[in-house]
């Protein structure tokens, strides 16, 4: 990183499994990093890394050249960035947003326009990869911007993204491409759980199942990622079923207004809905696997 990226403060808002990894993997960096979240002891894990810890957006909006946002969904991103404590009116002109929650193509547009009326820059930058990936600083982001957004923050990018795509100049075009990612990783998740419920209802070993499949044609990232959470008996949530009732219904609206149909995203979504509407909606989101009857599910293995 040369000199000029070493002076660059960069604010983090959202300190989830995602964002989490994102200030971790900048503070890694040398980046002079700012956080804030509503969970205290989230800001402190980050501080005792080096962060410094910021009580609001307003406040971390004055402080940044470049802000991240990592909050869970469009509303949230609304109220960080224009709320009664949002950041946007206290940023200096000519800093960079890079918005990374999953939202509709409109919306982020929308997000665009009033972002640059305010005389910042903004980079539709969706995220995906996982929290051990974010960790890692190498998630996959999904971008689209102006080019004097990626010449202020291209050194930021580099630190918390192993794969770094550039879908175009407008701002929404990110956001249509981590929509499709959803679809699919929605429809993935839900197909697993299908399928290794089938198989422990056939008797089969699910540990045998796994091993087999994650060699076989019939294996998914989703699958090989997941399943270990059923055959652990572990349904804390890295990524909800509640999440999923979002991001499929973001595909879902979209298409609806479209007039395009999605008979598989559709089917994912009823079965995250009952999920959800079973009392799981804040488990991880393998525990979609939990809607079919007559099965015995693995038994948790955490030490108690």
């Amino acid at each position: 990183m040369d000199l000029q990226a070493k002076k660059m403060t960069v604010g983090v808002i959202g300190l989830g499994a995602m964002g989490m990894g994102v200030a971790m993997s900048l503070l890694r960096e040398g980046f002079d990093v700012h956080a804030c979240d509503v969970r205290p002891e989230a800001v402190q894990k980050v501080v005792d890394a080096g962060a410094q810890r910021v009580d609001s957006p307003a406040a971390l909006g004055k402080l940044v050249d470049v802000l991240i946002i990592v909050v869970v969904n469009a509303d949230q991103t609304d109220t960080v960035l224009f709320g009664e404590n949002g950041a946007v009116a206290h940023m200096k002109p000519g800093s960079v947003v890079i918005a990374c929650a999953t939202v509709s193509p409109e919306f982020a547009k929308a997000l665009g326009k009033r972002i640059e009326a305010a005389g910042l820059l903004m980079i539709d930058g969706p995220i995906s990869g996982g929290a051990a990936k974010a960790m890692a600083g190498e998630m996959t982001i999904m971008t689209a911007g102006v080019q004097a957004a990626y010449d202020k923050c291209q050194p930021v990018l580099e630190a918390i993204a192993g794969k770094i795509y550039r879908l175009g100049n407008e701002v929404g075009a990110g956001s249509v491409v981590k929509m499709v990612n959803q679809l699919l990783a929605g429809v993935h998740i839900a197909a697993a759980g299908e399928a290794m419920a089938l198989a422990i209802r056939a008797g089969a070993d699910p540990e045998q199942v796994y091993e087999v499949i994650t060699n076989s044609a019939g294996n998914s990232w989703m699958f090989q990622n997941r399943m270990p959470h059923v055959l652990a008996g572990d349904y804390t949530p890295l990524s909800a079923v509640n999440i999923f009732i979002k991001d499929l219904g973001i595909v879902l609206d979209y298409a609806k207004k479209n007039v395009f149909p999605l008979p598989l995203s559709a089917t994912a979504h009823q079965m995250y809905l009952q999920a959800s509407a079973a009392g799981h909606g804040l488990e991880d989101d393998s525990a979609v696997i939990k809607n079919f009857p007559g099965i015995k599910l693995p038994e948790s293995k955490k030490q108690v």
